[in-house]
């Protein structure tokens, strides 16, 4: 990270960023052709593994790209606001984010799909008492990502 002074390292500020984001964007790489996609998630932390949830269609670029087992690219971020001044140059923002790579994969098992919806309706909704019908979990994919490597950056 360039800037040190706006790294975040507090694991627990980190852990409050990440719940703040509403999108987290995937970006993959297909064939030489940079694929982002913006996305609804879930997120769970359990020790020092970072995984995040999400779902869709069962079909498409993005469920082929999964499907290759190549690293990701993500980002997060939130709190932005801009502060204006005088001069162009003197113009700044607030805000926080996480950039990181990991690895996704699809979901097959039934439990952990229902866990990883479930981690996706209460980073939504903040309600863990959800249940899902058969039909709707077999008509999309889960999938999540395996963080291998994060960085949170904040600058007020």
């Amino acid at each position: 990270m360039r800037r040190n002074d706006r790294q975040v390292l507090d694991p627990e500020k980190i852990e409050h960023i990440i719940r703040a984001c509403h999108c987290c964007r995937l970006g993959f790489c297909d064939n030489g052709a940079v694929y982002i996609v913006p996305l609804s998630f879930g997120y769970e932390k359990v020790g020092e593994k970072r995984t995040f949830y999400f779902h869709g269609a069962s079909e498409g670029r993005k469920i082929d790209l999964i499907k290759t087992g190549n690293p990701v690219g993500f980002e997060l971020d939130t709190g932005y606001e801009l502060h204006t001044a005088r001069e162009a140059c003197g113009y700044t923002a607030k805000f926080q984010s996480v950039i990181g790579t990991g690895y996704p994969s699809l979901i097959e098992d039934p439990e952990e799909r229902i866990h990883a919806l479930k981690q996706i309706m209460f980073h939504l909704t903040g309600k863990t008492d959800w249940t899902f019908a058969e039909e709707f979990l077999n008509d999309m994919s889960v999938f999540k990502l395996e963080v291998t490597e994060l960085s949170c950056k904040e600058h007020e």
